[in-house]
């Protein structure tokens, strides 16, 4: 019988040390604007109750849940006569009362409350872990991915709004990708169901005009119809998802289109507050309202983000708003939070398919030490430990092989410097320093040796 090779589920991936450098790049970049705007670091268990995560992510998000069987014989409670006549999702209900985290902000909004007693409100946190969907895997699209999430709860200020898209904006600068912030209000939403006259249909509203830049106008006005919103409302709708028009004149057509409409007005008055707090904050990427914009989360009430990137397609990769009673379905209603979450797996595919990363961060240890023997090498470490107590990452090679074996690996390894020590250095008390991207070479004393490589560096 052949041997099956090892593998790994679909939508996983396992990453290589070169991608993870990368990768901690990103979370390193992100984290340090998180903790300067005076977030603080919090983490939950991979997995949560059904009870937690069900209901709080739409119909499709419920079927994205990754259940977890329970413990022992799952099915030993269950009447056979009854096991016969249930559906997969039937089931489930039984055999499954724990799942993988779908995103972090459910999770955050048990915590609060859970740990309300002790919470300093407003509470500012941030948040960076796997999260878990059982999707489709496809480009930019995977089963287990990262997440950067940053909330404030406990507040309702707009303020709390500009400051999430100044991170937004410091963020993406600081990793070099260009991105356009696209701006909306989930009441905004709300007021045009009611001036269409379907106030009941504006989850199905949501969901369809949320897939427009997926599948286009044409396709989004068929979905509308299958989900039975009337074709007079289909044709009032059209004119809000073809607007064209700078922020200012946005909001002037959703003001007089939504005049008669209170929640509608609400967004809009929201809308042009937010707008003219990032008007006066410099901020420097593209932000826009957009009025196709619906983030199809249940949980989103006011103020909502997407980001895309300008220079790679991929989709979102960053997105959040505002939900003022999350807290409530766990017992702990009027408190009002919103924010973003960033998708690190897709920011890493954008940096990497427009050679985003810096080379500074390729090696691990840009500097390495040859390795001539047991005497040389002895007299080599303590230099080696000097250059780490300065700083900088280096290593001797740990065996005295053949020197073109170990520049073989120093080329592999993206070494910047390659440190010759051997027996005529040791007399000299100079070691003979490389850079290997321009093959030039010289000797150093000892003594001067940290502070000649730390500048090369």
């Amino acid at each position: 019988m052949a041997k099956q090779e090892p593998s790994i589920p679909k939508g996983t991936r396992d990453f290589s040390p070169r991608e993870m450098t990368r990768r901690n790049y990103i979370f390193h970049t992100i984290e340090e604007v998180f903790k300067k705007s005076g977030y603080q670091p919090l983490e939950t268990p991979a997995m949560e109750n059904l009870s937690t995560l069900m209901g709080k992510y739409g119909e499709e998000g419920d079927r994205l849940l990754f259940r977890i069987l329970n413990s022992g014989d799952f099915l030993s409670g269950i009447d056979p006569a009854e096991l016969s006549g249930m559906d997969a999702r039937s089931l489930s209900v039984h055999i499954a009362e724990k799942g993988l985290r779908y995103d972090l902000t459910v999770p955050f909004a048990r915590f609060v409350v859970q740990h309300r007693n002790e919470i300093v409100f407003p509470f500012k946190r941030y948040q960076i872990q796997p999260v878990w969907r059982a999707d489709r895997p496809q480009k930019g699209r995977y089963r287990e991915f990262y997440q950067c999430d940053v909330d404030v709860i406990g507040s309702i200020s707009l303020l709390n709004e500009a400051e999430l898209v100044q991170i937004m904006d410091e963020v993406f600068r600081g990793l070099e990708v260009g991105v356009e912030i696209r701006i909306s209000n989930r009441k905004i939403l709300a007021g045009i169901a009611e001036i269409l006259g379907i106030p009941e249909k504006m989850k199905d509203l949501t969901i369809a005009v949320d897939k427009l830049e997926k599948i286009g106008l044409e396709s989004v006005i068929e979905e509308l119809k299958e989900r039975d919103i009337p074709s007079e409302a289909v044709e009032k709708l059209k004119p809000v998802l073809t607007f064209q028009g700078n922020n200012r004149e946005k909001i002037s057509f959703l003001r007089n289109m939504l005049i008669t409409s209170v929640v509608g007005t609400k967004g809009v008055e929201e809308l042009e507050k937010l707008f003219g707090y990032l008007e006066q904050s410099n901020i420097q990427v593209t932000y826009t309202l957009d009025l196709t914009l619906a983030r199809g989360l249940d949980y989103y009430t006011g103020t909502i983000f997407e980001v895309v990137a300008t220079e790679w397609k991929i989709g979102s990769i960053c997105g959040g708003g505002r939900y003022d009673d999350l807290t409530g379905i766990f017992g702990m209603p009027g408190i009002s939070g919103v924010g973003i979450s960033f998708g690190a797996d897709r920011i890493y595919d954008v940096m990497l398919n427009t050679n985003k990363f810096p080379e500074a961060i390729e090696s691990a240890s840009p500097v390495l030490f040859l390795n001539f023997g047991e005497e040389e090498a002895g007299r080599v470490l303590p230099l080696v430990i000097d250059l780490k107590k300065a700083g900088v990452a280096a290593e001797l090679y740990p065996d005295s092989v053949k020197i073109k074996k170990q520049m073989s690996y120093a080329n592999r390894k993206q070494v910047r410097v390659v440190v010759l020590i051997g027996k005529d250095e040791l007399i000299e008390e100079k070691a003979a320093v490389k850079i290997m991207s321009t093959g030039q070479q010289e000797k150093v004393p000892f003594s001067r040796l940290v502070e000649k490589i730390t500048g090369l560096l």
